[in-house]
């Protein structure tokens, strides 16, 4: 109890050392000459998080690309593009990239395309607000608790909780290839079955997401498009997919690109519920793998480095789709 208090102290005296040293350069800068006032706020408040973001992010970023170079024996010799080529033509590493492929595809546009549908049809439903709250309820969970939770809806002999299992058992004359014997190891089956059934874990998660997202955009689609379009005779179907979807584009894309990147760079779910056995593993497995369980340094580097490389151009999407909602408001 008292290493917990001693912490517990010296958390709050730290916070407090820096509170007071940002009030007293904020008294300090008050003080100053009015022409440096306005510059010296910007120093001491964008400065901290400018040195931290140089820190944490850009040197480790470039430290790691600079060993994305290097072998993985003693001295790190400098090997080139080797670890690139091995990722692009090892048997196993082109299983991980095609998954990504896969996790970034189906992921993407099921739960965007499911988030879409079940915003249009829950806008101004009775209950709107507590269908919303539950479809929201997966996406508070953490990926690697999603995970384990599906683990045992997958769960197969010898467990006997499998709620798939249960599900198809119950199914009069449904063949044992299909789980009719309710016997099925689901996490071992023949790639991609398995690797699609984690991916649903992903959907499971971000259709949530996507549904809160495009409904509070919907809700700010003017009324006065939707009854011109109304008077013209367009159906509900005709008004959703041609005046609303086309008005809310930059917020798919926003949701869409938000998407591929948690599915570029997922691990927790692969670890949770396979370990990336049986041909599941993703480019975050691997990397956790190489890195830090083989100590390969240098291929862990550039496993990094090139999914570091992938997002950035959806980053950029993103950030381009959101400039110009800003122009359009």
């Amino acid at each position: 109890m008292g290493d917990v208090l001693s912490a517990l102290l010296t958390v709050v005296l730290g916070i407090s050392a820096f509170v007071s040293l940002l009030l007293g350069l904020y008294w300090l800068s008050n003080h100053l000459p009015r022409r440096l006032q306005e510059s010296s706020k910007v120093v001491l408040f964008v400065g901290p998080a400018v040195i931290l973001l140089i820190v944490g992010l850009v040197i480790p970023a470039v430290r790691t690309a600079y060993f994305s170079f290097r072998g993985d024996t003693a001295g790190n010799p400098w090997v080139g593009l080797a670890n690139f080529r091995e990722i692009f033509t090892a048997q196993n590493q082109r299983d991980t990239l095609v998954n990504n492929v896969l996790w970034v595809v189906v992921g993407t546009s099921v739960s965007t395309y499911a988030g879409l549908v079940i915003a249009r049809y829950a806008d101004r439903m009775r209950g709107e607000a507590l269908a919303k709250a539950l479809i929201f309820l997966p996406t508070a969970i953490s990926l690697a608790g999603a995970g384990i939770i599906w683990k045992f809806i997958y769960a197969g002999p010898p467990v006997k909780v499998g709620l798939l299992n249960a599900i198809t058992e119950a199914i009069p004359g449904l063949p044992a290839s299909w789980g009719g014997n309710g016997d099925r190891l689901w996490m071992i089956e023949a790639w991609p079955i398995n690797t699609l059934l984690l991916i649903i874990v992903l959907i499971w998660v971000q259709t949530g997401f996507s549904t809160v997202v495009f409904s509070a955009a919907i809700k700010g689609v003017p009324d006065a498009l939707i009854e011109a379009a109304t008077v013209d005779g367009a159906s509900r179907n005709q008004i959703f997919w041609q005046i609303v979807v086309p008005y809310i584009r930059s917020t798919i894309v926003t949701v869409s690109t938000t998407t591929v990147i948690v599915a570029l760079k997922v691990f927790d779910i692969v670890k949770a519920m396979t370990g990336g056995n049986f041909r599941t593993s993703t480019i975050g497995n691997d990397f956790y793998a190489t890195y830090f369980v083989q100590n390969r340094e240098g291929f862990g580097s550039a496993l990094a480095t090139l999914l570091f490389l992938l997002v950035i151009p959806i980053v950029l999407v993103n950030r381009r789709a959101q400039r110009t909602a800003d122009v359009a408001n």
